[in-house]
């Protein structure tokens, strides 16, 4: 049985609720808790998260047990669409991964741009990292960093794949005084609680693009794909693109929309 977060008000009986899967990121930063309100303001649809990595949620999708997507891993999102499994992607914001850790730097990362020479000093240093090992976008993106690399991070003893979301891994990371990839959002949103600095940032590679799929109506014809739709739509409007570009947290904006019209 599926579980996830209702974000509901008083107009949920109007129409049918919205399965959505998406990645941790949009979950624990807050966005989501900010967004979903207003579409259902204006819908009546109130929409049912599952938050999970994007491979998981991908899963779900191919397996019809949601109606619409939200995730980051581009080439996994295009081949969802390639296979039949989602139509009308959407490009709706971005923001970026940063590379945090340890106050004592043990990799000497404080201030390097390059974030694949920054994984290189952390495997040669042997400093603790952790990883998501989840299947998830960051996850991926971390990997790629690995195999450009030529490293096999699972052999040092100092790796750790967590199989965990992005705010449980930044709190163990913390806990062990290790290194972990994020996203900056969930960082920030999380700052507070954490014994982790900002170390890497400002890489072109560490760009991290969000895109929206509804589930293929003619393989699932059982899904919402009006609802997903009217999602998709409402998501990459101005006013959906607008409540994106308000969100903050301690006055910092933490998503950046990039819908095409």
């Amino acid at each position: 049985m599926l579980t996830g977060i209702m974000y509901a008000t008083s107009h949920s009986a109007v129409a049918r609720d919205l399965r959505l899967a998406t990645t941790t990121s949009t979950d624990n930063s807050g966005l989501l808790g900010f967004l979903l309100p207003q579409f259902q303001a204006v819908t009546g649809i109130a929409v049912r998260v599952i938050s999970v990595g994007t491979g998981k949620a991908l899963k779900l999708g191919e397996n019809g047990d949601v109606d619409v997507i939200l995730v980051h891993s581009r080439p996994d999102e295009d081949r969802f669409v390639e296979r039949g499994d989602g139509v009308n992607r959407r490009d709706v914001m971005y923001n970026d991964f940063v590379i945090v850790g340890p106050a004592a730097d043990p990799a000497m990362l404080r201030g390097e741009r390059d974030a694949i020479k920054a994984f290189d000093d952390i495997a040669k240093s042997k400093s603790p990292f952790v990883s998501r090992g989840d299947d998830s976008g960051t996850h991926k993106m971390e990997m790629r960093y690995w195999k450009e690399l030529g490293i096999s991070p699972a052999a040092d003893p100092a790796y750790r794949a967590a199989g965990r979301g992005m705010g449980e891994v930044l709190l163990m990371a913390s806990e062990l005084g290790a290194y972990t990839l994020t996203d900056r959002a969930t960082y920030i949103a999380m700052k507070s609680k954490l014994d982790l600095e900002l170390l890497v940032e400002g890489d072109p590679r560490l760009f991290n693009p969000y895109g929206v799929i509804a589930v293929n109506p003619k393989k699932y014809p059982d899904v919402n794909f009006d609802g997903a739709m009217r999602f998709i739509e409402w998501l990459t409007s101005g006013q959906g693109q607008r409540a994106i570009s308000e969100f903050k947290v301690a006055g910092i904006q933490l998503f950046f929309p990039n819908a095409r019209h």
